[in-house]
């Protein structure tokens, strides 16, 4: 993958799927029942989203439509090239399994919040999510500043049918997935807490009232096991090398350090440990000056798994 996939010429940008709903509390889990209920058929596409699913959720089809995009988005489930099949992930199954087993089904653990976080923001098909975490990098922002800097680079790269609309909508959801509402006359208290991610705490609103602040530096709730998930996730696509070096891990696109809006001493602090919590599988190295993770074993998703069940309580 290219270290800047959104300056590639075939890059595809992603603006709408979400039908302006924010994730809420319990969409996820809603969504995993019902696939892993009927992920025997051969198609169970009608089955997930089709008419059932309106009386099932208790939602209408719009609706309907963002828990399927946010169940995809999160990592949760997925589905075949033409839509027909849709399958738990080996993620879903360990977070959501309704036997008793999963992890985390009712989203409790700050560490599954920030791995959807990283699903989203790591996700360079997630166009404002994937720019605004690694592509931004000012503290402070408006709406109307997102959709305007997002529209210059929408034209700056030959981005075809971004609608002006498209992008005010999709910055809007965006924030209010992040930011907490503010309570007012307009607001019903369900809708000032609707979405899980608001409780990262990553994007703040400021006190006038189209200002927000992007909180970077030091982020207690990121389990250390989730950060170690993430190093690996981004250290597979980045580079097939033995070592990955303090500045990728900061400061390029995707990586731990953009998508986290962690500050340089925090992944430091962060890295200096990794011999010890990941017993010796990967170590921190300052050599001859420079600042590098070595690694001393092979990537594959039990090991990154690994590291993740390490922040839930049932693993340890």
């Amino acid at each position: 993958m290219s270290s800047r996939p959104l300056h590639s010429p075939n890059y595809r940008p992603q603006f709408s799927g979400h039908e302006t709903f924010p994730l809420r509390y319990g969409w996820l889990k809603k969504a995993y029942d019902r696939v892993a209920e009927t992920e025997s058929k051969s198609e169970n596409r009608l089955l997930c989203w089709g008419e059932e699913a309106i009386a099932r959720f208790g939602v209408g089809k719009n609706m309907v439509n963002s828990i399927r995009y946010w169940s995809n988005s999160c990592g949760i489930i997925e589905e075949c090239a033409n839509g027909s099949k849709i399958k738990t992930t080996a993620l879903g199954r360990s977070i959501f399994e309704s036997d008793g087993n999963g992890l985390d089904p009712y989203l409790e653990n700050p560490s599954t919040l920030w791995l959807m976080h990283w699903n989203l923001a790591s996700n360079p098909k997630k166009t404002t999510w994937y720019w605004a975490f690694n592509h931004y990098t000012a503290n402070t922002f408006s709406r109307n500043l997102f959709v305007q800097k997002i529209e210059n680079f929408a034209k700056e790269h030959g981005w075809v049918r971004c609608s002006l609309n498209t992008i005010k909508n999709d910055v809007a959801c965006f924030i209010r997935s992040y930011c907490v509402s503010q309570i007012n006359g307009r607001n019903q208290y369900d809708s000032v807490l609707e979405s899980p991610l608001s409780e990262l705490g990553i994007i703040k609103p400021l006190d006038d009232k189209d200002g927000y602040r992007i909180v970077r530096g030091s982020k207690p709730s990121l389990g250390d096991g989730l950060f170690i998930y993430a190093l690996l996730d981004f250290w597979s696509g980045f580079t097939h090398a033995k070592t990955l070096s303090f500045e990728a891990i900061t400061y390029e696109p995707g990586s731990p350090g953009r998508v986290f809006s962690l500050g340089e001493e925090d992944i430091i602090d962060r890295l200096s440990n990794l011999g010890d919590k990941t017993k010796k599988k990967l170590r921190w190295s300052e050599t001859a000056g420079l600042k590098q993770v070595v690694r001393n074993c092979e990537f594959d998703d039990r090991l990154k798994f690994s590291f993740l069940f390490s922040d839930y309580p049932k693993q340890t």
